[in-house]
């Protein structure tokens, strides 16, 4: 069928885009995640990959023309399911049954019930191509992309789904980690996972093919085990393994057809897979996928007997399960497990969490089993758990004999003591990155003292209207930014790149701006590019747009890289000051401690020496003293100061 291609949204706040070349005509054939067109926006210039694999049968949108998020740009037809009819003719009898599930949606238990006896004898029936024929057609491939200019390839941190379930288009499919970033890959058609062939922590190329999707699978379990050994084939052995006594009582034609639960509670995590195995009475494993079977994911089948397709409502499946499991009856998952939350709460029972979310629900004492969560599929995400633990705050302040509760969550151990897991990959670049920094270069730290008292003032007068105009708070990070960028031009050697094989120094001709952003996953720079030509209130937009972004894991690959000077809140947590490692190739780095307000010796013109509260803050710069002399740095440092403690931002501000 045909497939629609879409303005894709590039960013928070961007709301059209503009096609500036087409790399495929009308006519062409494109291949999954090949780059289809070039679409310019207000932030980026970036390539759109196409969706699926077929033919470019229409342009909507021609070149210089500019669309909304969300609209439609072409259209490319699907040969395969044009090339899957005719391989089904020569069958007209399963053709025929296959069709009365298709046209009966609302009751799609009682065809299958009937195709099943008709449909077991046969053991023919089991299509030689293997789980690519499951699903009724041909399946889809899903591809590496490429999540970079520079990336070439990619490692597999998690499956988000398992072989058997379903997937809906643009649904998260899996997680994949880079050299640059970390993010979910979304399935490019909606049907049915019918085999992975690149297991978790495995590496693939851009451009391998990770998984296959069978395009026209239906929407829930019941309506796949018409063929007894092809429909199930794709997870026919957990189905089998696990399915242990729940065997005998699916064996039966009414439970077959029903799509019962059996399988779901016997480990394969979808009844569209092990159901047919066990309720055919397809005993013989058909070995089949392509990696060994991962753990049981939060999904479960439906109760015997109710006929629910599975991923409708779910709950975890038990390590060894019988074909009774109930979906009320989940019992939340130990900390330490593999799968998700086992909960079948308001969500769904869909819950899923990374284990990075998971960490931070045990740290903020939040019961992740009563969450609903708001990601893609009742997903829980980090912003949930947050507001969990900002509601649960807030509750125990209205109650004061509840006080004593959040407190001893707050100083329970964590989780991790005791435990030895395997270091991410984004943490192991990290890791990396930071020895080769000091490998590299010629590191040291000059600190300076600034009086901020004066911004601390015109922060507190301006800090709500600010925030009514532009959206975002006022802090003082936007303050030390714009010095800081402002210092730059100054001293272009603070805003240098050193390459001592060439023998050469490059002063950059503009300020590109990274900022340090503290994730779940690790300290990341996001880089605010062209960071000269923007003032106060253009900087705190910026700075609070990239951070949330890299936080929510949608910064894309080239906004991490490309920066020349990088700024480090090290105050954030409450640090006075630090001593920051510089982000090569770059040659220095600001780091920006807490403000505190304490007593100061002042000269009074008419008292003298006077002591006097004062707002306080320590600026620290990290350095290459292969190119930036103490003397630079100290230079550099005062000019940033004297902007600091001069105040003059009520014009920025709107208070002049």
């Amino acid at each position: 069928m045909p497939v629609s291609v879409t303005m894709p949204r590039l960013g928070e706040s961007v709301t059209e885009g503009t096609v500036t070349r087409w790399l495929k005509a009308e006519g062409e054939r494109v291949e999954v995640d090949e780059p289809l067109l070039e679409v310019s926006t207000d932030k980026v210039d970036t390539e759109i990959p196409s969706p699926a694999a077929g033919v470019l049968s229409r342009i909507v949108v021609a070149e210089d023309e500019t669309a909304d998020v969300g609209s439609e740009l072409a259209v490319i037809s699907d040969g395969a399911a044009a090339a899957a009819q005719p391989a089904a003719q020569p069958a007209p009898e399963p053709a025929a049954q296959a069709q009365a599930p298709a046209q009966a949606p609302p009751a799609p238990q009682a065809p299958p019930a009937q195709a099943a006896p008709q449909q077991s004898p046969p053991p023919q029936a089991a299509a030689p191509d293997g789980g690519a024929t499951g699903a009724g057609g041909t399946g889809t491939p899903v591809t590496m992309p490429a999540l970079g200019e520079s990336v070439t390839e990619g490692t597999v941190t998690r499956w988000l789904k398992q072989v058997g379930e379903r997937i809906e288009t643009d649904e998260p499919l899996l997680e994949v980690s880079t050299d640059k970033v970390d993010t979910e890959i979304p399935s490019p058609v909606a049907g049915t996972l019918l085999e992975i062939r690149v297991a978790e922590d495995d590496t693939a190329e851009v451009g391998a093919v990770l998984a296959v999707i069978g395009a026209g699978a239906a929407t829930g379990a019941a309506s796949t085990p018409a063929p007894a050994g092809g429909a199930g084939s794709g997870r026919a052995d957990s189905g089998a393994a696990g399915a242990g006594s729940a065997a005998p009582p699916t064996a039966t034609p009414g439970s077959a057809g029903s799509g019962s639960a059996g399988s779901g509670s016997a480990g394969s995590g979808s009844a569209g897979s092990g159901g047919a195995a066990s309720g055919g009475g397809a005993a013989p494993a058909a070995p089949s996928a392509a990696v060994p079977p991962p753990p049981p994911p939060p999904g479960a089948g439906a109760a015997p007997g109710t006929g629910t397709p599975a991923g409708v409502e779910s709950a975890p499946a038990p390590q060894v399960g019988g074909g009774s499991a109930a979906v009320g009856a989940a019992a939340p998952a130990p900390a330490s497990g593999n799968g998700g939350p086992a909960t079948a709460g308001a969500n769904g029972g869909g819950g899923y969490l990374t284990p990075l979310v998971r960490k931070l629900a045990a740290e903020q004492g939040v019961d992740v089993s009563a969450l609903a969560g708001t990601g893609v599929g009742g997903r829980i995400r980090r912003q949930d758990v947050l507001d969990a633990a900002a509601r649960a705050k807030a509750a125990s302040a209205a109650a004061p004999s509840t006080a004593a509760a959040p407190a001893a969550a707050k100083g329970a151990p964590s989780p991790l003591r005791g435990r030895t897991e395997k270091l991410s990959r984004t943490r192991a670049l990290i890791a990396r990155r930071m020895v080769e920094s000091l490998q590299i270069s010629a590191q040291l730290t000059t600190v300076v003292e600034v009086d901020v008292t004066k911004i601390a003032k015109l922060r507190q007068r301006a800090k709500d209207d600010f925030l009514a105009r532009n959206g975002v708070k006022l802090s003082f990070l936007p303050f030390f930014a714009l010095a800081a960028v402002e210092a730059l031009r100054v001293h272009p050697n603070v805003n240098s790149s050193l390459d001592l094989e060439a023998g050469t120094v490059t002063y950059h001709a503009a300020e590109h701006l990274g900022m340090a952003v503290e994730t779940e996953r690790g300290l990341l720079v996001p880089v605010i590019h062209h960071a000269g030509d923007l003032n106060l209130a253009g900087l705190a937009k910026r700075i609070a747009d990239v951070a949330e972004r890299t936080r929510t894991n949608k910064i894309s690959p080239d906004e991490l890289s490309g920066g020349t000077f990088t700024v480090t809140n090290t105050g954030s947590r409450g640090a006075l000051f630090d001593t920051p490692i510089i982000n090569q190739p770059q040659v220095a780095i600001l780091g920006t401690g807490a403000v505190v307000k304490r007593a100061v010796v002042v000269d009074d013109p008419t008292l003298g020496e006077v002591v006097v509260p004062r707002s306080m803050v320590y600026l620290a710069l990290s350095y290459d003293h292969r190119i930036v002399d103490g003397a630079d740095a100290a230079r550099f440092l005062t000019t940033v100061r004297e902007r600091l403690e001069g105040g003059q931002f009520e014009a920025e501000l709107g208070l002049a």
